[in-house]
């Protein structure tokens, strides 16, 4: 192989169109952009969105919709979950360390879905929920205020 025979791949090169060049070509005359209007007319182009000035669809239509930016960082656990942890003092750092929330977390809520039997203590950095916090109670567990 040689850099002088070096060719691109059959059909990869494609020529421009060349507009204007007579009704043979099928682009004459015209040049492909039609009879009148804006987009015949120089090199006018016309904006995403424009309805020729009426109000756009994307301003007519009402702003909708929130995001919190605390769902980011926000998780749940459930009272399931924290029955099978080797652990008795549930905090934010405790259930970083057993990787059952990410790093980045900065509120945790334990709900009450499923059952615990074993007496455990929930630190005060993490919220609970009235049925959590009765089912902890409940055996035996307490949860720091």
């Amino acid at each position: 192989m040689f850099l002088n025979t070096l060719k691109p791949a059959p059909g990869s090169k494609k020529q421009k169109v060349r507009v204007g060049r007579g009704m043979g070509s099928g682009k004459g005359k015209t040049c492909g952009t039609g009879h009148k209007g804006q987009k015949s007319r120089g090199r006018s182009k016309v904006g995403i969105g424009f309805e020729g000035g009426q109000m756009p669809f994307h301003r007519r239509i009402p702003k909708s919709g929130f995001t919190s930016w605390q769902e980011k960082y926000s998780f749940e656990v459930r009272l399931s979950t924290l029955e099978g942890l080797p652990i008795d003092r549930i905090s934010l750092e405790t259930l970083k360390q057993v990787d059952l929330i990410p790093d980045y977390t900065k509120f945790v809520k334990v709900i009450a879905t499923g059952v615990i039997n074993r007496s455990i203590t929930v630190a005060n950095d993490i919220k609970v929920t009235k049925g959590a916090k009765a089912a902890i109670e409940a055996a035996g567990g307490k949860i720091e205020e």
